[in-house]
């Protein structure tokens, strides 16, 4: 691969780790290991009766997970939660205020597992488990928790969003209590899953954390592992002790670009990569390392177990346990434009889909070519009616929409900084690699214009017009953008060997970003607020704590790690390949 956009081979890990090598537990690995070790704990109560359940994510593959542990698992009765559900048709009644008939949006549901059984049906199984004298019950999926809320042996099989995306795209899995996976469209199980499966199996998840006797990780198929529930616990307060990263997600996309390819050591194969999620934690997976395996959950996990210490106070009492900042990477290097798009203003949100906040955000330019430009504002004298008028007739007709007549566009260079607040038309063009900043509803994107464009499954893009014109801020034109949205950077303070600058965000958004300068080592403090930061120039740093409360953390360009409030003071320097140059990180947090 040619060095275009690098001077040297990429460091970039794309598999870190949260080393657990003091946490001495033994992971089991494939399924004849994992029933046997079951097997033990079963023989070791010594027990008549036992009852062993194993409470399923949304996502599991359950053909799997079934066939093995029925054949590898001593039992006398195997009871499948599904069996007690509601029936499909009512299910689907039950959950359509919140799926609606969108293809994309739906509203945030309120409901809770047990609302998808049949109240009557797991009252008889419970009376029936209970009339049992001896023998080994297994109880198994979604919701067999609830039919046995104090099992003997709790296992809880858990999932990473993105393998079941990955999984809902391939159609191998079925939303909740459906037999729905061979749908046309796999965006309709995404949806049901986002705005519903996903929510209510987290509220009965944080519900069982204390009860874990066993984690099961099958995001790989066909390659489980096993560990105490104990050993995830201990793993997650190890991390919310030190800086850490999440496992960064890569997609391609239509109008995905060559630049993280090479920066961010990828398999040069697929077209393009579009999308980097690196710090979005409700999507992203955590990687826990025990001796010489990892096991992998959701590092939403995280944000549940430890939402105060992670946040810290006033974030947790502001969000609750939803992690408030996202980064994640938009690549248009020898690709496309993004879709012409709005963000909803915060009361719409509120009132339409359920959410608390909106989707501020910004776009650092990691890179660019010569060419670059946003598109960001609204030009002086903008008509909305014509305006809107020729995007429904491209909508309908297919005729180009000439976004340059209505948007303003601007040139844009390496470390710029435009900010987006929810209401303003914007987009990369094509030849940037943006480091997008912004808060956590990322599905909420109203997509204007889209340049005539398939999606990768060769299918129209959902263009949301409709929802757009009612959000779009028509005085955010020309002037008032460059004063407020363009390049508003100042310089805050400056030391010996380092220079702070005050990069945005604006004042409509919650989110602050700082950019430091480096040659030396610069003093940080998390001020009792998470923090997220990208190592956006430098080969290399060394992230220390003054109190040596954790091991010192290397990060590489281009990755992006969290610094948990609870840390506290730490310090960044140029370390290894980075000593003597010029280093640059760009911080987020939360203003408060």
């Amino acid at each position: 691969m040619s060095k275009k956009y690098l001077k040297k081979a990429s460091r970039f890990n794309n598999h870190p780790v949260i080393e657990c090598n003091n946490l001495h537990y033994k992971v089991e690995k494939g399924w004849e290991d994992i029933c046997t070790r079951l097997n033990c704990e079963v023989e070791a109560s010594k027990q008549l009766k036992t009852i062993v359940v194993i409470e399923t994510y949304q996502g599991v593959i359950h053909e799997e997970l079934v066939d093995n542990l029925k054949k590898g698992v001593n039992h006398t009765c195997f009871i499948q939660a599904a069996d007690f559900m509601l029936p499909e048709e009512e299910i689907k009644k039950l959950v359509f205020p919140d799926v609606t008939n969108d293809r994309i949006f739906g509203y945030l549901t309120r409901l809770t597992l047990d609302a998808f059984f049949d109240y009557n049906k797991v009252l008889a199984i419970r009376t029936e488990v209970e009339s049992v004298k001896e023998g080994i019950i297994l109880i198994y999926g979604s919701g067999a928790a609830l039919i046995c809320p104090q099992p003997d042996l709790l296992v809880y099989a858990d999932m990473a969003r993105w393998e079941i995306q990955l999984r809902m795209r391939n159609h191998l899995i079925d939303n909740l209590g459906m037999k729905n996976r061979d749908t046309s469209d796999w965006m309709l199980l995404y949806k049901q899953g986002f705005f519903v499966d996903w929510r209510v199996c987290d509220r009965l998840k944080k519900t069982l954390f204390d009860k874990w006797d066993f984690l099961l990780d099958t995001n790989k198929t066909g390659e489980p592992k096993l560990v105490e529930g104990k050993a995830i616990l201990e793993g997650l307060e190890l991390a919310v002790n030190r800086p850490l990263s999440v496992v960064p997600f890569f997609d391609p996309g239509p109008w995905g670009g060559q630049w993280m390819k090479e920066v961010c050591n990828l398999d040069p194969d697929p077209q393009n990569y579009a999308w980097c999620f690196n710090c979005v934690p409700e999507e992203n997976s955590l990687l826990l390392k025990f001796n010489d395996d990892v096991i992998e959950i959701p590092s939403i996990n995280l944000v549940f177990r430890h939402p105060r210490e992670l946040m810290g106070d006033a974030v947790h009492g502001r969000f609750g346990d939803e992690f408030p900042i996202r980064f994640d990477y938009l690549d248009t290097m020898e690709g496309g434009h993004l879709s012409l798009q709005v963000h909803p203003l915060t009361e719409y949100i509120q009132e339409k889909f359920g959410m608390h906040y909106t989707q501020d955000e910004s776009y650092y330019m990691m890179d660019t070519e010569d060419d670059a430009i946003v598109y960001l504002g609204l030009r002086e004298g903008v008509n909305p009616e014509t305006m809107m008028s020729e995007l429904e007739e491209a909508q309908s007709s297919g005729k180009p929409f000439v976004a340059e007549r209505h948007v303003q566009t601007w040139p844009v260079k390496k470390h710029d900084h435009v900010l987006i607040p929810a209401g303003t038309v914007h987009c990369s063009g094509k030849n940037s690699m943006v480091l997008e900043i912004s808060a956590t509803p990322y599905i909420f994107t109203f997509k204007l214009w889209d340049w005539g464009r398939l999606g990768m499954d060769g299918k129209p893009r959902p263009i949301n017009i409709e929802h757009g014109k009612k959000n779009i801020q028509w005085d955010r034109t020309t002037e008032w953008t460059r004063k407020n949205l363009v390049n508003s950077i100042e310089k805050v303070a400056e030391g010996d060997g380092w220079i702070e600058e005050r990069t945005g965000l604006h004042e409509r958004e919650f989110i602050e970003t700082r950019r430091h300068w480096f040659t030396k080592k610069v003093d940080h403090t998390t001020n009792g607020g998470v923090q997220v930061i990208c190592l956006i120039e430098g080969e290399e740093v060394l992230v220390e704590c003054p109190n040596k409360t954790f091991e010192p953390f290397v990060v590489h360009y281009a990755e992006v790690f969290i610094v948990p409030a609870k840390v506290g003071s730490y310090t960044i320097c140029p370390h290894g390949s980075g000593v003597g140059q010029k280093c640059g990180t760009l911080k987020g947090y939360v203003r408060f």
